[in-house]
């Protein structure tokens, strides 16, 4: 089937794509952008994708499905559009970077910035309909996200996964160790940040790792 998805991802995925639970998956998700508000727009549901291709990957932070009021998402795991009032995860993402490196508070929440820089922002779900948290969670988004994530450990090496939260950490299973820096720590929420998100010290440790092999750190 025909995804309009950036190539070098279209090319890794294509056999994903043709799988039933996939054909199903785009006959709901269809469906429910004609019958209702959803979110993000349909041209930004792969823009995670779009704005980091597959070799230009060097870190994966997982969110869990796309905000769900008006004008917050746009495809990127926790950013939000320029205009937006910061979410309060994203704000206690912006805190724990500013007491680790010092970078203030950015004026936008879009980090479309990172995302160039091959920061790959994947929720595990990307769809959602208006005000309805995970209302199109269990319809096959997960099957293609693990896939997505399985594919990334296998094919590339060196890569950093923050996994923030139960339902990230769940993935570890299908990263390797061996190739890959795994940092795992709570969720951002208001609800579990102070259980061990703030002072988990990722933002630095993905730096040091990215700089041990090679590479050039994150600007966050």
């Amino acid at each position: 089937m025909e995804v309009r998805i950036e190539e070098s991802w279209k090319q890794r995925l294509a056999e994903e794509f043709d799988k039933p639970y996939f054909q199903q998956l785009v006959q709901f998700v269809r469906q429910e952008y004609t019958g209702g508000v959803c979110y993000p727009p349909g041209r930004l549901i792969f823009n995670a994708f779009d704005t980091t291709p597959f070799d230009k990957v060097r870190v994966v932070i997982l969110g869990q499905d796309p905000y769900h009021e008006p004008g917050q998402a746009h495809g990127l795991c926790f950013s939000v559009n320029d205009w937006v009032e910061f979410p309060p995860s994203l704000q206690n993402i912006f805190k724990e970077i500013e007491a680790e490196t010092g970078t203030p508070t950015p004026q936008s929440g879009n980090l479309t910035r990172w995302a160039r820089q091959g920061v790959f922002l994947l929720n595990t779900c990307l769809s959602v309909r208006a005000h309805q948290a995970f209302s199109h969670s269990g319809r096959g988004w997960e099957t293609f996200t693990d896939a997505v994530i399985s594919t990334l450990s296998r094919e590339r090496t060196g890569l950093v996964f923050m996994l923030w939260g139960a339902p990230a950490g769940k993935k570890v299973g299908l990263i390797d160790a061996g190739k890959h820096c795994i940092l795992r720590s709570a969720h951002p929420s208001p609800l579990s940040a102070y259980r061990g998100f703030f002072g988990n010290n990722h933002f630095n440790l993905c730096n040091q790792y990215l700089q041990q092999h090679g590479g050039q750190p994150i600007q966050w």
